[in-house]
């Protein structure tokens, strides 16, 4: 993940506040384990495990997640977390 695209998710969810909550459980859920010990600094998820996802969703490894997808994802996260 690109830090361009880690800023565009930022932004967009902070402009949703009632993700906020699931937004940070899934990080903390994702995040390389010590992800604060290294450069960016960013509780990211492991390349293999991103290019994973994307590659089923998108066909292709290398594709960027789109933010509105993202805010799908988070969207269905917090409905299950609720059990709706």
């Amino acid at each position: 993940m690109r830090i361009r695209l880690v800023a565009r998710l930022m932004v967009a969810i902070l402009g949703r506040p009632r993700l906020w909550p699931v937004a940070v459980r899934q990080a903390n859920r994702l995040a390389v384990p010590g992800w604060w010990r290294h450069p960016p600094f960013l509780p990211l998820p492991d390349r293999r495990y991103a290019g994973f996802r994307t590659l089923t969703q998108y066909g292709d490894s290398e594709h960027e997640p789109d933010v509105a997808d993202v805010l799908v994802w988070l969207t269905w996260c917090a409905e299950m977390e609720r059990g709706i």
